[in-house]
């Protein structure tokens, strides 16, 4: 679950969030509006017709229970249908509503993204749901949309318009979004590379079943390396979400302390928004830490279990990386020398492995394999550091996102033997 945002005042955490959203490109300067309804009534909304790139705490208007509204501008022209959905879903406290570009594409298409594309989307925004085209801003519009909520969905594609999607929270309604975004940024580069394999319901209750049992202990004393590891792995975890690598709701990252501990990132937790003090620290069979460890641990502990040269391990889902893992296209990194030097042959993982509690994913890794992709779960990269890790995982993503690229320009010409021979030779002495 998102973190307790129940301190932030709503101006903020709306200015904040439409921040996000801008910066990552899912709106545009006049695109898009975003709500929160408090227990009193109040609905505090953006405004009308305002900078989305240059919003400020002041620019946030609150619609009082009684109609009445306080603020320097008049409320977002969509308030009517955010009105609609929390008065016919009482559950919701945050709305999201804007135009992202993959989502966008599957309204003019009149397309639903499936979730089932892998577990965490379906997790995190459940099935989706389609409105019919009516005038933005109009009655009719928020019946339509206010219909496909009451059936209990919360997230929403509407017709030649773009999506709603509603929370307990904005910070959560902003997961559902981004996770639901990124399923059809997904969907849409995977039908390039051909056809695109969804998750059955056994499948998708493997992914649910895992637990990580480890015991709670007390935090010894953080020493300076511990200290410096927090550090490092916070500001990587940061700069993979920009660089939309990470998102909120999905990936995992780890760095080794020593023989047997690691720092690994928590369970259910915005990773764009944590801090030191977030991270949790594993020791064996025992964890310490406020937070509960990402679910991912135990495939995190086996990799370090069986490879004492591997410093560092993350679980991403980087979007042209992950189109590979969807289907059944192969990922081969003889493109260009950079690619080839850090990838090497990039392995597959059938899926389901890295949740087997036995540890059998270490043995797709070592330091001569350290990228592989997981069905339909996205790719793990192992590195000496936590900077060789990260650069493995752009390394990997650019040159995904390149031989997808290339599939609407010719045909590949990959680098051939007496090439990788060279490179191994001058590169790669093992």
């Amino acid at each position: 679950m998102p973190k307790n945002t129940d301190l932030t005042h709503p101006r903020d955490e709306i200015m904040q969030t439409m921040e996000r959203i801008y910066r990552y490109r899912m709106t545009t300067t006049s695109g898009g509006n975003l709500s929160i309804r408090e227990a009193d009534g109040d609905t505090w909304i953006s405004p009308a017709r305002i900078d989305k790139g240059n919003l400020t705490r002041n620019d946030i208007v609150c619609v009082h229970a009684d109609g009445s509204v306080n603020g320097t501008h008049r409320p977002s022209s969509e308030f009517p249908f955010h009105r609609a959905i929390y008065a016919c879903r009482p559950d919701l406290r945050g709305i999201v509503h804007a135009h992202p570009v993959a989502l966008v594409a599957f309204s003019i298409c009149r397309a639903l993204p499936n979730t089932r594309l892998f577990h965490q989307a379906h997790s995190v925004c459940g099935e989706t749901g389609f409105a019919p085209y009516a005038l933005p801003g109009s009655e009719r519009l928020a019946d339509h949309i206010a219909t496909a909520f009451a059936s209990g969905l919360n997230c929403v594609i509407l017709e030649n318009h773009g999506v709603v999607v509603g929370g307990d929270s904005l910070s959560h309604a902003y997961q559902r979004f981004e996770a639901l975004e990124f399923a059809a940024k997904t969907i849409i580069k995977a039908r390039l590379l051909g056809d695109v394999r969804y998750l059955t319901d056994t499948q998708l209750a493997l992914a649910e079943r895992r637990s990580v049992n480890l015991t709670a202990s007390e935090a010894p004393s953080a020493s300076s390396t511990e200290r410096e590891l927090r550090r490092q792995l916070c500001e990587f975890v940061r700069r993979g979400c920009r660089q939309r690598l990470l998102i909120s709701t999905e990936g995992s990252f780890s760095a080794r302390l020593d023989e047997d501990s690691f720092l690994i990132t928590p369970s259910q937790q915005d990773r764009f928004t944590l801090d030191v003090n977030d991270l949790v620290l594993v020791r064996g069979d025992t964890c310490s830490g406020d937070s509960r460890p990402s679910r991912a641990t135990l495939a995190h502990r086996e990799i370090y279990r069986r490879h004492p040269d591997i410093k560092a391990v993350v679980f991403a889902h980087p979007v042209n990386a992950t189109a590979f893992s969807v289907t059944n296209a192969t990922l081969d990194a003889r493109t260009i020398p950079e690619s080839y030097i850090f990838l090497r042959d990039v392995a597959r993982v059938p899926y389901g492995i890295q949740y087997q509690p036995d540890g059998p994913i270490a043995e797709y890794l070592s330091a001569r394999s350290p990228a592989a992709l997981l069905e339909n779960d996205g790719v793990v990269v192992v590195g000496t550091s936590i900077l060789d890790a990260f650069d493995r995982l752009e390394v990997l993503e650019t040159t995904s996102e390149a031989i997808i690229n290339s599939r609407l320009v010719g045909d590949i010409t990959p680098m051939t033997g007496d090439v990788i021979d060279e490179l191994k030779a001058a590169f790669l002495k093992e």
